[in-house]
């Protein structure tokens, strides 16, 4: 019971694989309903299943910990976006990033990008680190550095392309190589990307990981993490520390995302077109000193981008001329952009990071990262212009 049925996975890999990602956001997440033929899925708030009189289980569930239908359904859907084959979801982005961890055992060595989100750096280095997982970082862009960083016990490489908040871009495709050159896997957080933009294993990644509190809920009103492999054995593995770890995903809070993810393409098309053009404007900015954005031809790993994403993502961050009170400043005169943490939403926010990550952070103490909403983006640029 801890993977899905082989015939389950071959039928579904049928069943969407010539569908475009807009039809099979929707088709990956209707339930059909054969209780009261309802279009909208229930929720199903129970946490426990009643048994045959035989003993056995006749829908295939016995406890919400271990499998719950909101949760089938969202998992289904998952896999199915990311072209996987076994999906898990948990209460959090990083409830997920630990599962990946957990894969690992004492003396295991994890590489890690220099820009990496730091709370996931402190999970590994903080929370695994007192258990003898080992970890260091290296610049991700730079291939050659990544060679000469992996030692004997290097058991994983963690990419995050884009990376929060520099937005660099990592090859997939060549550190997946890499990686399984040196007997490691290969993990990707492809949360600023998600699968409409960039599909990590069909690149040669291992392992997919998201914080599906973002792009996939997309409202900024409820948490949730996920895992997509396509491998039988991390598949398993993942199941176990899934089920007995007890990190899942609420069935109320799996219904929030499920329905977020029937309307992500369209979001992340109308954030990413608005993006692009608020970085051009930025860019050409007397009052900004920089603008950090993969589909600008000025970023160093532009070509990357083009060649690994199918459009370049609705974040940008921005370092405007200045210290860190000049940050604070301009963002305080905002008035269509929130000042808040996260992203991904359909609001525009922004948010000085180098105050959030603390005195540790390399984050510049000017930057200030932008989730771009769907609002019309000429009321965007109005209102940025005239903060700055």
């Amino acid at each position: 019971m801890l993977l899905y049925n082989l015939q389950i996975i071959i039928d579904l890999a049928f069943q969407f694989l010539f569908m475009n990602i807009e039809t099979l956001a929707i088709q990956s997440t209707q339930m059909h309903d054969k209780n009261a033929g309802a279009v909208a899925t229930p929720i199903y708030l129970s946490t426990t299943f009643e048994r045959a009189e035989d003993g056995t289980f006749p829908h295939n569930l016995i406890y919400s910990r271990i499998d719950n239908p909101n949760r089938h359904l969202l998992e289904k859907s998952l896999a199915a976006l990311d072209n996987g084959t076994h999906a898990f979801a948990f209460a959090s982005g990083l409830a997920s990033i630990s599962a990946i961890i957990q894969l690992l055992k004492a003396g295991d060595h994890v590489l890690i990008g220099d820009d990496m989100y730091y709370a996931a750096a402190v999970l590994i280095k903080d929370i695994y680190g007192p258990l003898g997982i080992q970890l260091s970082s290296v610049d991700m862009t730079d291939l050659e550095k990544i060679k000469k960083s992996i030692l004997p016990n290097t058991k994983l490489i963690w990419i995050e392309t884009p990376s929060n908040p520099l937005l660099k871009i990592s090859d997939i495709k060549a550190i997946a190589d890499i990686a399984h050159e040196n007997n490691a896997l290969c993990g990707v957080d492809n949360t600023w990307a998600t699968p409409v933009l960039q599909r990590p294993l069909d690149l040669g990644a291992d392992i997919v990981q998201y914080s599906t509190t973002k792009y996939f809920g997309g409202h900024s009103d409820v948490l949730g993490g996920a895992i997509v492999v396509k491998n039988n054995d991390l598949g398993e593995k993942l199941k176990k520390i899934q089920v007995f770890g007890g990190a899942v995903q609420s069935a109320f809070d799996c219904w929030l995302i499920t329905r977020g993810m029937k309307t992500m393409p369209l979001r992340i098309k109308a954030q990413t077109e608005n993006a692009k053009k608020i970085a051009e404007f930025l860019s050409t900015h007397s009052k900004i000193k920089c603008v950090h954005y993969p589909g600008l031809q000025s970023h160093p790993q532009h070509e990357i981008a083009k060649k690994q994403m199918k459009d370049f993502g609705a974040m940008l961050s921005i370092e405007v001329n200045g210290n860190q009170e000049n940050a604070f400043k301009m963002a305080s005169k905002l008035k269509l952009f929130t000042s808040a943490t996260s992203l991904g939403g359909v609001e525009s926010l922004i948010e000085h990071r180098k105050s959030v990550e603390g005195v540790n952070s390399a984050t510049p103490e000017n930057l200030l990262r932008i989730s771009v909403g769907i609002e019309h983006v000429d009321d965007l640029i109005e209102d940025l212009d005239q903060a700055l």
